[in-house]
């Protein structure tokens, strides 16, 4: 039988950061009202000239060098993004140049905040039918390049970086399952309405801003993350006693805690890095990951429930053994 494991992990944040201070400033909000409903203090903001490739290199450095591989041990490269530096080619292929990669397969992921799911959800099956041996998977946005910053609704939500997985052939389980869903009957509760086939004139007027019921979305997903959840206990038929560690996209902190509530994990034994950075999209699993890999949080065969939701609406989880 053949397993996929995780054997590094990396991550970035861009050096400029916004404070919520700050932002005071900039749009008609306070910090404690920030706080308060989202658990953000600050987000990191990419430079003018830093793109999601640059971001996408240096956390893939750090877990390539983590892992102990090289650059061509890696014959698979997947990056979510829903930021890529340009149509194309894909920011994987822009990664792979970068990384000095020939002839792997090398391909964007679009699932918007459970992208890195999505991406680890393929790249596990890539390994399990021996097609892949050692994946690179990245999770990098600049989301503030799509950001209303006279919108206070969804302007103080958003921040950039990048979080990197090796993912390599294994002879004991590491990845238990995966599960990913979608349904665009919810688009227009959370979108980017201007497009290059849709709406372009939004993108000519440089009005192509993410849009958000706040509220609805909300309510969609702590009740379609508790499903999530359920799903992936029932399928490893295991119990919440049985999670070490809940790594949730952070989004905000609300959503967190009513995962935690799900799972009856004390707060204690989740991950949350959210009020460092903001929601960073497909890159919050993996940077959150990272985070606690590194400080020590997270140990070997500790077993790590990873669930996500954003636009589309999209929702997944992963189940494994760190």
């Amino acid at each position: 039988m053949i397993y996929s494991k995780i054997t590094g992990t990396g991550s970035y944040l861009p050096e400029q950061v916004l404070t919520n201070t700050e932002l005071e400033k900039i749009v008609d909000t306070t910090d404690e009202w920030i706080r308060s409903r989202t658990g953000i203090e600050k987000r990191h903001v990419a430079r003018d000239d830093e793109t999601t490739c640059d971001l996408a290199e240096k956390a893939s450095r750090a877990a390539i060098e983590m892992s102990g591989k090289k650059e061509n041990d890696i014959d698979l490269i997947i990056i979510a993004t829903t930021t890529p530096d340009v149509i194309f080619p894909s920011t994987a292929c822009l990664l792979q140049q970068r990384l000095n990669i020939h002839g792997c397969p090398a391909f964007d992921i679009q699932a918007v905040c459970t992208g890195f799911v999505y991406a680890l959800h393929v790249a596990n099956l890539f390994i399990k039918n021996g097609t892949t041996k050692c994946a690179l998977i990245v999770g990098s946005e600049t989301m503030t390049r799509i950001v209303d910053w006279e919108d206070r609704n969804t302007c103080v939500l958003f921040g950039d970086g990048a979080g990197a997985i090796i993912l390599e052939e294994s002879k004991t389980p590491g990845i238990l399952s995966t599960h990913i869903h979608a349904d665009g009957a919810y688009q227009k509760l959370l979108s980017v309405p201007g497009g290059i086939s849709s709406n372009y004139n939004l993108v000519k007027s440089n009005k192509a801003f993410i849009k958000m019921q706040g509220n609805e979305v909300f309510k969609v997903a702590v009740n379609t993350l508790g499903g999530i959840v359920d799903e992936t206990l029932q399928a490893n038929s295991m119990s919440n006693t049985d999670i070490d560690w809940l790594v949730p996209h952070q989004a905000n902190t609300r959503i967190i805690s009513a995962m935690a509530k799900k799972l009856d994990m004390p707060i204690s034994r989740v991950v949350v890095t959210v009020d460092q950075h903001g929601n960073t999209s497909a890159a919050s699993i993996p940077l959150a990951l990272d985070v606690a890999v590194k400080d020590g949080r997270i140990k070997e065969n500790d077993t790590l429930l990873l669930p996500a939701f954003g636009g589309g609406f999209t929702w997944g989880s992963a189940l494994l053994k760190y």
